[in-house]
């Protein structure tokens, strides 16, 4: 998930493609505690470009254990790096589409450097136009020294089916073993209300494949959204339907992410 504001003190960049809310740290906490939600990751958001400060600050506000994935340029200095993973950082993500993001030319040079400290590199892969070039890029990701989390299972199209090219090439990053992806933003995918039965299929191809390599995501708070707002509480209950076995419900939603992230 993300926070954002307030914007006084943390302005959102110039570059960004979206306006943001304030969705503070305080709102956050009161929402996992109605959750039941222990242990958090909190993802750097293309509105802040590459300051980190908001999210890297969070950590003490919401008072729980938290890691960061933050967004960087390839030249930041090691000691930065170190800094930055005494903070709680153990990935660093890359927006493919998004006004300012960081070159993804850049992730082979920053992968290179962050695998010392057992970080990964997490994508938001969808372009200007809504396709998704995971195809374009599945040589360069299966080339990185770090694992690699795709973000919103690929963000796949349920209406082309199972054989559309960037699930398939989901399912073979998938198979390596050093890919991860992130159950989540089914509302932004579907055209059906939660808990969206039509991304039941491909969630259960994931879950054949490495079900040992699935994690889930609320997306909180859901910015740059025109569509019905969810409620994060739906999107948890989801996973009823999508995953409905509970030792594997345990595995996406414990097992797997302390592995990724160091709980």
């Amino acid at each position: 998930m993300h926070v954002y504001g307030p914007a006084s003190r943390y302005p959102v960049a110039a570059t960004r493609a979206f306006d943001v809310p304030d969705a503070l740290p305080a709102k956050l906490r009161e929402l996992h505690d109605i959750l039941g939600v222990q242990r958090l990751v909190l993802v750097q958001p293309s509105g802040y470009g590459t300051d980190n400060r908001r999210h890297l600050e969070a950590v003490a506000e919401l008072g729980r254990p938290a890691r960061v994935i933050a967004a960087l340029r390839a030249e930041v200095p090691d000691a930065e790096l170190d800094r930055m993973h005494e903070a709680g950082v153990r990935g660093v993500r890359y927006n493919i589409g998004h006004a300012g993001a960081v070159p993804l030319a850049e992730m082979p040079a920053l992968a290179a450097r962050i695998a010392r400290l057992g970080w990964h590199v997490q994508l938001h892969v969808m372009d200007d136009q809504g396709r998704v070039p995971l195809v374009d890029i599945e040589a360069t990701l299966r080339e990185l020294p770090t694992d690699v989390v795709i973000d919103h299972m690929g963000s796949l199209r349920p209406t082309e089916g199972l054989d559309q090219p960037g699930f398939q090439a989901l399912l073979r990053l998938v198979n390596t073993g050093r890919c991860w992806v992130k159950l989540s933003c089914g509302y932004r995918m579907s055209a059906l209300p939660p808990p969206y039965d039509d991304m039941v299929p491909y969630v259960q191809a994931l879950l054949a494949a490495r079900a040992d390599r699935l994690v889930w995501a609320s997306d909180w708070p859901h910015v740059s959204f025109k569509g019905l707002m969810p409620n994060t509480a739906d999107l948890l209950d989801q996973l009823l339907t999508w995953v409905p076995d509970e030792r594997l419900r345990h595995r996406i939603l414990v097992l797997n992410p302390e592995q990724l992230y160091g709980f």
